[in-house]
C-alpha cells in the first residue's frame, strides 16, 4: 500500500510518500515540503494569519496533486502545536477542509509524544530495553519513556526551538542577558517535569528524535545525512553544552555555514542547544542515540497497525 502523510508542524509543512505493508519496514518514495513557519504568520493575540492560512490552503493542493501523481491510497493528514495553540487553529481546520477536502487531525502533545516514541520503538527493538525519547521541535519539547510501545510517561512542555526563539531571543546576536533568562527559564520548566519521567524507571538508552537534535548532532561532527538513515550517529551532553555559549555569539547567518543548519532554521539553533542542554543536564544523559524515524513514521505505523487489527 502507497501512504501519503502530510504533516503541518510549526517550520515545515511535508508530504511524505511510503510503501508500507504490515509487518514491512515503511520505504520512502518521495518527500516534498516547504518551510512554511506558520508559527510566524500569526497576529497579535497568536492566531494564525489570512497569510498563513492562505499558503496552508495552497500547499495542501500541491500536496494532493503530487499525493495523486504518486498513485497514494491513503492519505493521512495531521498538524501539531502551530495550529493546537492558536485560538484560530478550528476556523483554519475548517477552512483547509472546505477548500481542499483534507480533514487535518490536531495531535494533542501527548498523542505526539506517544507516537514519536512508537517509531524509535520500532526502529532500534525490543533489545533496547527501557527507552527515553526527547524530541524538541518548533512548538513544543516532547520526552517519553517506557519499557513497552505505549510509553510510561508521554510529556509535552511548549519549549520549542521557535517559540522560544519569538518569546526570548530577540537579538541577532541576542544579548547574553537574553540568553541567561532562557536558560533560567528553560531549566526551571523542565525540573518540574523530571519527577514524572524519573518514576517509571532507569532508561537504559536515551533517544533524540527531529531536525533540530540532527542539526545539533551535526555539527556536533555526527554523519551526514547523505550518508544514510543506518548511519550512527549520537549527540554528546559535553558537545552540546560547548555550543551553546559559540552559537550565542554567532548571527543568524553566520549559523547557517555550520554543517547541517538550513538558512530557515539557523535562527533557532541556539534556543535547540539551550533546550538540549537543559533537558540532558537534568534527566542524567550523557548521550542521545539520534533516530531517523520520529512522529511522521509513528504515525504511518498506528495506521498500519490499525489496519492490521481490522
Amino acid at each position: 500500500m502507497r501512504l501519503g502523510v502530510i504533516d503541518v508542524g510549526s517550520n515545515t509543512v511535508h508530504l511524505l510518500v511510503v510503501d508500507a505493508h504490515v509487518g514491512a519496514h515503511p520505504l520512502p518514495s518521495s518527500s516534498h515540503k516547504i518551510e512554511l513557519r506558520l508559527s510566524e504568520h500569526v497576529d497579535k493575540d497568536g492566531s494564525i494569519a489570512r497569510s498563513g492560512a492562505d499558503a496552508l490552503v495552497e500547499f495542501t493542493r500541491e500536496c494532493l496533486t503530487i499525493a495523486e501523481d504518486q498513485g497514494v491510497e491513503d492519505l493521512l493528514a495531521f498538524a501539531t502545536s502551530a495550529i493546537r495553540d492558536a485560538p484560530n487553529g478550528e476556523a483554519v481546520l475548517a477552512r483547509v477542509l472546505e477548500e481542499t477536502g483534507v480533514e487535518l487531525q490536531v495531535l494533542s502533545g501527548e498523542e505526539e509524544s506517544k507516537l514519536t516514541f512508537l517509531a524509535v520503538r520500532r526502529w532500534f527493538g525490543w533489545s533496547s530495553g527501557r527507552l527515553l525519547v526527547m524530541d524538541i521541535g518548533g512548538g513544543s519539547l516532547e520526552i517519553a519513556a517506557g519499557i513497552d510501545e505505549v510509553p510510561d510517561a508521554a510529556l509535552s512542555l511548549p519549549l520549542g526551538a521557535g517559540r522560544l526563539t519569538r518569546a526570548a531571543l530577540s537579538g541577532d546576536p541576542p544579548t547574553s542577558a537574553q540568553v541567561k533568562a532562557l536558560r533560567k527559564q528553560v531549566r526551571a520548566d523542565i525540573a518540574r517535569a523530571v519527577r514524572d519521567v524519573n518514576k517509571v524507571g532507569v532508561p537504559d538508552r536515551f533517544v533524540g528524535t527531529s531536525k533540530t537534535l540532527r542539526s545539533l548532532a551535526r555539527i556536533a561532527g555526527a554523519a551526514r545525512s547523505a550518508d544514510g538513515p543506518y548511519a550512527v550517529r549520537a549527540l554528546e551532553r559535553r558537545r552540546v553544552r560547548a555550543l551553546v555559549p559559540r552559537l550565542a555569539e554567532m548571527t543568524a547567518a553566520e549559523r547557517s555555514q555550520l554543517s547541517g543548519v538550513s538558512e530557515g532554521r539557523a535562527p533557532q539553533m541556539l534556543a535547540g542547544a539551550i533546550v538540549a542542554d537543559a533537558a540532558m543536564d537534568l534527566l542524567g544523559i550523557e548521550r542521545l542515540d539520534i533516530c531517523p524515524w520520529a512522529l511522521r513514521e509513528g504515525v504511518i505505523l498506528r495506521r498500519l497497525d490499525w489496519i492490521s487489527a481490522g
